[in-house]
């Protein structure tokens, strides 16, 4: 695998593991069926390209970069759909996280 595919299968595992915490939200607690299986589904997915992309990338910089695109991710639509408050503070501490990434990325 090159890196180039590895980065590209780490950014779908990111994006998974944010489909992945809005659906346990809507399994509430798995007590809804389909959000639950759904969610279960997700969890496979990310783990399992997250562990590939180990195969050719740095475990702390994909670790680092897989977090952060879940965090800012799960954040960003938390906003969007479920009204959850913007702060300064919230917002600030994105770009932070953001910054990071960017910075293990350009550093691997």
């Amino acid at each position: 695998m090159s890196p180039l595919v590895a980065w590209t299968l780490l950014v779908i595992s990111g994006l998974l593991d944010v489909a992945w915490a809005l659906s346990m939200k809507q399994a509430q607690g798995y007590t809804r069926p389909g959000w639950s299986v759904l969610s279960l589904v997700l969890l496979g997915l990310f783990v399992y390209l997250l562990g590939q992309t180990l195969r050719v990338l740095p475990v702390g910089t994909a670790y680092a970069v897989w977090t952060g695109i879940g965090a800012v991710g799960t954040v960003a639509l938390g906003i969007v759909l479920f009204n959850e408050p913007v702060t300064a503070v919230r917002l600030c501490s994105i770009a932070l996280v953001i910054t990071g990434i960017i910075g293990l990325k350009l550093s691997a």
